[in-house]
């Protein structure tokens, strides 16, 4: 595969600089209070340079959150270094990075705060990250039952059992306290019993894998944090 043309590489970059400031945006402001002007501010563009990469808002909202979702489902699609239990373990920590950040609960805030009024909202947010997080969960999760190493009849529950067992509590509190986000010392006690209990329940050899996770506790979390 050639190499992408210096046009291209600016296209992207100019893309990536789109959606990072639309996150920002609809952070701070919600979707129904964000506007594609504030958002080509913050980004650096021109609005009709912005409508050439996305005709709406809600087709720029979307792909806000498709490249949040796939930044997590990156973790358990690309190569990697290990096995399961190491790509689970770095899933797991991309999760957390992604869903804790102080941007991404403020937009949840938001989502939640405007859904009652325009649920056309809720349901966007929810189609295009959760919803599609799972199913790329679930693919991953079946596609490891069937090389054996995990044993379940649901993918469904298998899958939302993970993500629920990984952080469910310390995300809800931080959702309703803005003050009270886990640093790395209590996200690694959730994320790591999470995924020890989660490899108790469903992995084959869970003896093996268990002894897997305690050699990665042992080390360092991805990406060279202690």
């Amino acid at each position: 595969m050639s190499a992408p043309s210096k046009r291209e590489r600016n296209r992207r970059a100019r893309r990536r600089g789109i959606l990072d400031a639309a996150l920002a945006v609809f952070a701070a402001e919600g979707y129904a209070g964000a506007s594609m002007e504030a958002i080509a501010r913050a980004a650096g563009v021109s609005k009709p340079t912005l409508y050439l990469y996305f005709d709406t808002k809600e087709q720029l909202f979307i792909a806000v959150m498709e490249a949040k979702r796939d930044e997590m489902l990156d973790a358990l699609t690309l190569p990697g270094a290990g096995g399961m239990v190491e790509t689970l373990h770095r899933f797991a920590w991309q999760y957390a990075d992604t869903v804790l950040r102080p941007d991404m609960l403020s937009l949840a805030r938001l989502v939640i705060a405007e859904a009652q009024r325009q649920p056309e909202i809720g349901r966007s947010y929810q189609a295009a990250g959760p919803d599609r997080l799972l199913d790329g969960m679930m693919g991953w999760l079946e596609a490891q039952r069937q090389a054996g190493q995990l044993v379940f009849d649901d993918a469904e529950l298998a899958a939302q059992d993970l993500w629920g067992l990984i952080l469910s509590a310390p995300r809800t509190t931080a959702l309703h306290r803005p003050d009270a986000i886990p640093d790395r010392a209590e996200v690694a006690r959730y994320v790591e019993n999470g995924l020890a209990v989660f490899l108790k329940a469903y992995a084959a050899a869970p003896a093996d894998a268990l002894e897997r996770l305690k050699r990665l506790r042992c080390g360092t979390t991805p990406g060279g944090r202690r």
